[in-house]
């Protein structure tokens, strides 16, 4: 499936979750490949009012006992702002959509 999507194009990444993907790789030849493959991903360019929305989120979610990322709230708020869905493997989000108005993807 995440296949498909991806031939499709219908997949997009922060710069952010670039970042935190490249980060810590000490091997520059696998740091150069990964680099490489995940340029292959359209960047989404992001606007005020996603870093506004995110700072919401994390507030919404705090309140209600939830602690998670800067991060992964302007995931949350890039997404949620754009009606995409979020493909993700990390079980935070199903307790950020508890609270907050996400779509998750199920592989």
């Amino acid at each position: 499936m995440l296949r498909e999507l991806i031939t499709d194009g219908r997949v997009v990444l922060l710069g952010a979750v670039q970042q935190e993907i490249l980060s810590g790789i000490r091997d520059a030849n696998q740091y150069n490949r990964l680099k490489s493959y995940l340029r292959a991903f359209p960047n989404l360019e992001l606007d005020l009012e996603d870093y506004e929305l995110a700072s919401e989120f994390y507030n919404i979610c705090r309140s209600n006992g939830i602690q998670g990322a800067n991060t992964d709230f302007l995931i949350c708020s890039t997404a949620a702002r754009r009606n995409y869905k979020i493909i993700t493997t990390d079980n935070d989000f199903e307790n950020f959509s508890q609270h907050i108005p996400i779509i998750l993807f199920r592989c």
